[in-house]
């Protein structure tokens, strides 16, 4: 008997060819693929993303989140000479000049005792001031200068364990958007990695307003959905703000008639935190925990950007509950036999 229980998490799954898994970036952002899909009547087109700006009308709103990946993962040495490697969960909170404060997962042959001193690569020194559960540990960094430029020098970006390669010198701009301006991700909000600065300019002639919110991605992005009920499951709460120069581009947009287009899952995670019962939106700062499933009543935005995500993720799960489980697994099946790239650096969705 075929089973259709939209709350059923092995109805999140899909076939997909690993080497449909995109590795590298493409040379040229904009030249990725774009699929574009009515979610009423399901037609879909196949175009390239530079086309964007023609699916798009002057008096839309085209908002964009501006936050910026750092280096998150830092190899070290301790006092032993075992090598042990932190990710930090957080942009660390300077505590003192010199010295700042994260939380971090760690990898090691042996879990770190508290106290120890970790040497790392450049001015950097890292102290465990506490070993938690879960292979976690709260650390303190000393280090001479500017910390995001230091830990440049010591880390690397954080790449999706999907891509199964070292960082490269390519993803230390490639994995960011041309747009991003606030420090504290450790997780590209992958929808803007196909904009260039020339398609913005474009948008913006044809009369399209940008607006710009920050969501931070967490390490919680990576993290599977395993409750078999997604009814049960929660995800990990990200920091997000959407400003009042946000606030004000977005409500004018709905007085205008123009539409709210979201660029990514985390975009459409701040404004609907935001949005009110009529969907106009407010300033908000603060923690963002909302988990989106199919059910959920959609009250700011009218139209998505997005990439194509894991089976059983909960950003599959915020599209279906978007455009329609059955819509979406069938779009996705459309897009692996055409040979769309899938994930971070892989090809796009426009969800109208």
């Amino acid at each position: 008997m075929l089973v259709n229980d939209p709350f059923r998490l092995d109805q999140y799954d899909y076939e997909l060819p690993p080497e449909l898994i995109a590795q590298h970036p493409l040379d040229d952002r904009s030249s990725s693929r774009l699929m574009v899909m009515d979610r009423i009547s399901g037609r879909i087109r196949h175009c390239f993303f530079h086309q964007i700006v023609d699916f798009l009308e002057p008096d839309d709103c085209l908002v964009l989140n501006d936050s910026k990946v750092f280096p998150a993962r830092i190899k070290g040495k301790k006092p032993t000479g075992g090598r042990i490697e932190l990710f930090l969960l957080h942009f660390p909170k300077e505590s003192a000049p010199g010295k700042a404060k994260a939380r971090a997962l760690y990898r090691s042959s042996k879990p770190p005792r508290e106290n120890i001193r970790i040497i790392c690569s450049g001015s950097l020194e890292i102290t465990v001031d506490e070993v938690l559960p879960g292979g976690q540990a709260e650390v303190t960094l000393t280090y001479f200068g500017d910390l995001h430029t230091v830990l440049r020098g010591s880390g690397t970006v954080p790449l999706p364990p999907y891509i199964r390669r070292n960082q490269e010198p390519e993803d230390v701009d490639r994995y960011q958007t041309t747009y991003a301006s606030r420090i504290g991700s450790v997780a590209a909000p992958t929808a803007g990695l196909h904009f260039t600065e020339k398609l913005l300019r474009d948008a913006e002639r044809k009369g399209i307003t940008l607006a710009r919110i920050t969501l931070h991605v967490g390490y919680g992005t990576f993290a599977p959905v395993r409750s078999s009920d997604i009814r049960r499951h929660t995800i990990h709460a990200e920091w997000a703000s959407v400003p009042e120069s946000a606030v004000e581009a977005v409500n004018r947009a709905r007085r205008n008639g123009g539409r709210i287009v979201a660029v990514g899952t985390t975009t459409v995670r701040s404004l609907e935190t935001s949005a009110n019962a009529s969907g106009a939106v407010r300033p908000y700062e603060g923690e963002c925990d909302l988990y989106i499933i199919p059910g959920y009543s959609f009250r700011a935005v009218d139209n998505i950007i997005t990439n194509f995500h894991l089976p059983r993720s909960s950003l599959l799960l915020l599209v279906s509950a978007f455009a329609g489980k059955n819509r979406i697994l069938s779009a996705y099946r459309q897009a692996a036999a055409s040979g769309y790239r899938f994930y971070s650096y892989g090809d796009a969705m426009l969800i109208t």
